[in-house]
């Protein structure tokens, strides 16, 4: 869906032709197992960050961020992570499985400490998420916005931003496999990511995606601009 956006942002007065963009491809998975394919992810991520000032990856299924977020702090220690996500994805278990969608951020929390976790517009999750989102994470909340606080505190670390297409409300990102009702504007979402310029924002990424049932290529017109402005805010 790039293909059909211009390279120039308007808003940030900023043209992609301006910058140097390497295509790392397309991961293959071997399917054996989660850990495996989240170890590849992680590679790639790694590689990827030692490579270029931002390093992008582009889902898919969320648990792809636990790989994302791993091979990261291989080469930036001290990395946060900042989710924009209608849900919290921090159960310890979902659906008889540890690891999936629903519960990757529990597995970032356990790895690498709550307090590393940021949060922001949060709808959906059981009452114990919710607990232990507001008990542990250095910060989780409903709104789509950073509190000057908060944003001082990450000010000086490496920025993991995860953005899953679903903090959109279904109306502007219908092709995804969990819709939750009552969610952001796409316009609300990108005036929220560039407010986060300043910060240090060394890798992104934008899942759950689901071009299966995206009709007329909604929710992937919306991820290919905020992957286009995030390129233009940290990537230069």
């Amino acid at each position: 869906m790039s293909e059909s956006l211009e390279s120039y942002s308007p808003v940030l007065d900023r043209d992609l032709v301006d910058l140097v963009l390497t295509d790392l491809g397309e991961l293959q998975f071997s399917g054996a197992s989660v850990e495996l394919d989240l170890e590849a992810i992680s590679q790639a991520m790694t590689r990827a960050a030692t490579a270029a000032g931002l390093a992008v990856m582009l889902g898919g299924e969320h648990t792809g961020s636990l790989g994302g977020f791993r091979g990261l702090r291989r080469v930036y220690p001290n990395a946060v992570i900042l989710q924009a996500d209608a849900h919290l994805d921090m159960r310890p278990e979902y659906k008889r499985q540890a690891l999936n969608h629903a519960t990757w951020l529990h597995h970032v929390g356990t790895e690498f400490g709550f307090s590393t976790i940021h949060q922001v517009g949060l709808r959906s999750g059981e009452k114990s998420e919710w607990q232990l989102a507001r008990s542990q994470t250095a910060w989780s909340t409903t709104e789509l916005s950073l509190p000057l606080s908060v944003r001082e505190r990450i000010a000086q670390r490496p920025v993991y931003v995860s953005i899953d297409i679903d903090v959109l409300d279904p109306a502007h990102a219908p092709g995804t496999g969990c819709p939750e009702p009552g969610g952001a504007t796409f316009r609300e979402l990108a005036t929220f990511l560039h407010s986060l310029e300043g910060l240090r924002v060394v890798a992104l990424d934008v899942m759950e995606v689901s071009p299966s049932v995206d009709a007329a290529n909604i929710t992937a017109a919306a991820a290919a601009k905020l992957v286009r402005e995030a390129i233009l805010l940290f990537g230069s």
